[in-house]
């Protein structure tokens, strides 16, 4: 990461704050009974960063926020923007070691934790913490997150130093699980895509999106700032359930959602509540639920659901399908950048030369989207570009003129007999049979085979058999594609992350080596 720039002249406004300028008197946000405008959260956010300034904090330094979601989040965020801090979002799901962790990595200065959120006792484990670094972070308790923290006017505009290239965010590579890579944006890459996804999402002044994701989350982060880059307020849900988002979307006459495809349709299936006023939405797929629910919400709302695509680094919402696609088409991942200046490019995994149209590869991405780098890791910012200054995502796509499409995690991909296979492609097919609900499929490296295929089954008839769809595999896909094993399960594992739940797709191949032997006792599929 470079060195900040020369500080310039005191008492101006950043260029992301400055996005509340237009339409002051529009609220902001709204949560539970409490309400903002536009002009309230900027003011409130001013007097906060002058309050930060008192306190010892000054551009360039790192403050972690341990938040729910609430105007205080925004608040701080905003400030943060004024005075030129990083803000480093630490998951509300994390306990004692996992923060410890993030303040490690991040160098944080600061933590600001809520008295109290669900029962879970935040400043004991933030004390415990701080006392435990290198360098003692300070700690900043808020007691009413849903609510500004209250700050005095004084000393405000000296603290307003933030400049376009400051780090502003970070995002966990890592969601709720592991040793988090934290990948930064600057306050200029994050207002300008803000900015764009609000084009593409055609959401403007007066409008209201449902933020029922957490803002620690690239994707809940990036809709929320969308909005109030548009002129609309954020609906905030600190805690995603079904009834009371249905019930907001009716009480805040909600235009737009995005979320997970199990969060969606868990709203969908909310009774007593009127959706009528959502007209634009998306998600990401973790559940296989995404042909379904676009047809749902087609005929019975007429919305025209659209499948995303984002990552930590690159930013959520980077690529959405079109409204005016066909169902077909706006059911997959991916889509058009929602800029010309994001660009793509799909290589073949091995020797890395772009492949043509229509063939898998990993996708690479270039333009303001991608992150300047991992906080303080330097090693892991270089291997995750090329020698030409592209990032290497990842993720396994292909391409479609100006659009691509999203398949699966690189690491999830599979060679079976030579061939580089997207497991969802399995996965689809199966659940084209009419007594299975739900398909995930896994491989099992063999040595002298390579990749073999797994696939755990949710069925809704017990009498149908591992045999019995081995066989209609057999007869309507490759049979390098067909599955070596077929185990019938009740219900996949998942975890909750900060896009929703994910089915947790290690375990499934933790147990899938316990169910192929050496390749050499068995044989293969015809």
């Amino acid at each position: 990461m470079s060195a900040l720039p020369e500080k310039r002249e005191t008492g101006m406004d950043s260029p992301f704050i400055a996005m509340l300028d237009h339409h002051p008197e529009l609220p902001a946000l709204h949560i539970g009974d409490f309400s903002a405008t536009r002009a309230q959260l900027k003011a409130q956010s001013h007097r906060l960063a002058g309050h930060l300034a008192r306190a010892g904090f000054k551009r360039g330094d790192v403050l972690a926020l341990w938040l729910p979601d609430g105007a205080a989040w925004l608040q701080f965020l905003f400030a943060a923007s004024a005075l030129g801090l990083l803000i480093v979002p630490v998951s509300t799901r994390y306990r004692a070691l996992e923060a410890r962790h993030a303040m490690e990595v991040a160098r944080a200065k600061g933590l600001v934790v809520a008295t109290r959120f669900l029962d879970i006792d935040f400043p004991s484990m933030a004390r415990e913490i701080g006392e435990s670094l290198p360098q003692p972070a300070q700690i900043i308790e808020v007691r009413n997150p849903g609510e500004f923290v209250p700050a005095e006017s004084q000393g405000a505009e000296a603290a307003m130093t933030g400049r376009p290239s400051d780090p502003l965010c970070t995002f966990s590579t890592s969601g709720t699980t592991g040793r988090p890579k934290l990948a930064v944006h600057d306050q200029a890459s994050i207002a300008r895509h803000a900015a764009n996804v609000a084009r593409r999402i055609e959401i403007g002044a007066g409008d209201a999106m449902l933020c029922a994701l957490p803002l620690y989350g690239v994707l809940g982060f990036v809709q929320a700032f969308a909005a109030l880059a548009a002129g609309a307020a954020c609906v905030l849900e600190p805690v995603f359930k079904a009834e009371a988002a249905a019930a907001a979307i009716e009480r805040h006459r909600v235009t737009h959602f995005y979320g997970s495809d199990g969060m969606l349709e868990a709203v969908l299936n909310v009774k007593g509540h009127s959706l009528a006023t959502w007209r634009r939405g998306g998600f990401a797929e973790y559940a296989g639920l995404g042909a379904a629910l676009v047809e749902r919400t087609e005929t019975a709302l007429g919305l025209r659901l659209t499948g995303v695509y984002g990552s930590s680094e690159g930013f959520a919402l980077l690529a959405t399908q079109m409204a005016g696609d066909p169902l077909e088409k706006r059911a997959l991942a991916g889509g058009r950048p929602v800029s010309p200046d994001i660009q793509f490019r799909v290589v073949d995994p091995d020797s890395g030369r772009p492949v043509a149209d229509g063939t898998p590869g990993e996708l690479q991405l270039r333009g303001y989207n991608v992150m300047s780098g991992y906080l303080n890791n330097p090693i892991a910012t270089a291997e995750a570009f090329t020698a030409d200054g592209w990032f290497r995502t990842g993720d396994l796509a292909y391409g479609r003129g100006a659009d691509f499409v999203f398949l699966s995690r690189m690491k999830d991909s599979l060679r079976l007999r030579g061939y580089l296979v997207d497991p969802g492609e399995i996965e689809a097919f199966l659940m084209r049979h009419a007594a299975v609900e739900g398909a995930q499929v896994v491989g099992v490296n063999r040595r002298g085979e390579g990749d073999i295929a797994v696939a755990f089954v949710r069925r809704n008839d017990a009498r149908l058999s591992e045999e019995a769809l081995i066989a209609y595999c057999r007869g309507g896909i490759a049979s390098y594609k067909v599955p070596r094993r077929i185990v019938f399960v009740e219900d996949f594992p998942r975890i909750n992350g900060p896009n929703g739940s994910k089915i947790v797709k290690h375990e499934l191949r933790a147990r899938a080596e316990s169910l192929i032997p050496d390749a050499g006792n068995i044989s293969r599929a015809p």
